[in-house]
């Protein structure tokens, strides 16, 4: 295969992202267990209000999810799921000027969302499940895949690398490869470092710090760290108190190459990536 060294646009469905500016993705957990804000928007109402207020911020892209993939998180049946998700997912795509990403690894979940008006699969397990990979070719929709060992509910007992950043990237370049022969575009890939998933502390500072190098793969990066345990490890702060480093990693990320935001804090976030967007697109003074 061969990649695009800077990819400028990614089809979501009806929507097309320009990634030559960083997007926002603001998180919707229609979920009960959630590390962060798990049961607070699991009523459709509260969670198209959310998602509103999330696009006026500046999302650009509304990211549901219906099964918590926390540490040690349990799977959730595949009824559930539909249940949680796409009544959610029709709600948005009716109502707000938004690509809607539905977070998935379920390939049923994957069709029905995309028949309800979805523009991309977010998925931490880059479609290993069965049947994901043939669900995510025939929606034609944009496909994220993330770098994961394991399952949620193993994932955290003791990773190891030999060498970290070569391991991911050939996992994501392996997964390419296998969107491709199942007919899914290269154009339609967007990939995820996947910080805190199979990773310890040191792994995701050290990945987090060599993440450029990912982009050597030619696909646009979407990170999301928002509230992790990375930003509560190196502060010493629980979840309600991680704003700040979090916003720290989004302007870092956005600096290493990062085309999308996944985050809880929406407005804060749009607000640091503006900032950045204003002073490098600056012309230079004429001091003379």
């Amino acid at each position: 295969m061969t990649y695009a060294l800077h990819p400028t646009r990614l089809p979501c469905g009806n929507r097309v992202l320009d990634l030559n500016r960083t997007h926002v993705m603001g998180i919707l957990n229609v979920t009960p267990d959630s590390f962060s804000d798990g049961g607070q928007f699991r009523g459709h109402e509260q969670a198209l209000a959310h998602a509103r207020a999330m696009a006026e911020a500046g999302a650009t892209l509304i990211d549901v999810g219906g099964e918590s993939t926390r540490p040690g998180a349990a799977p959730v049946s595949e009824q559930e799921e539909l249940d949680r998700v796409i009544p959610v997912v029709q709600q948005i795509a009716g109502a707000l000027d938004v690509v809607v990403s539905v977070d998935t690894s379920t390939a049923l979940v994957m069709r029905e969302a995309a028949a309800a008006g979805a523009g991309m699969i977010n998925d931490v397990r880059a479609l290993r499940r069965v049947g994901a990979l043939q669900a995510a070719a025939d929606t034609g929709l944009a496909v994220c895949l993330m770098h994961m060992l394991g399952e949620p509910g193993d994932m955290q007992n003791a990773p190891s690398y030999c060498d970290l950043v070569r391991e991911v990237s050939d996992f994501l370049a392996e997964r390419m490869l296998a969107c491709h022969n199942a007919g899914i575009a290269e154009q339609r890939i967007v990939l995820d470092p996947g910080f805190g998933f199979a990773k310890t502390h040191a792994h995701n500072l050290s990945l987090f710090r060599q993440m450029p190098a990912l982009l050597e793969l030619g696909r646009p990066l979407l990170v999301g760290v928002s509230r992790k345990s990375m930003v509560g490890l190196a502060l010493g702060r629980p979840v309600s108190e991680r704003l700040y480093g979090s916003l720290a990693l989004a302007a870092l990320a956005q600096v290493k190459g990062a085309r999308i935001l996944r985050v809880h804090d929406v407005a804060e976030t749009v607000d640091v990536i503006r900032m950045l967007e204003a002073v490098e697109s600056a012309e230079q003074e004429n001091l003379e």
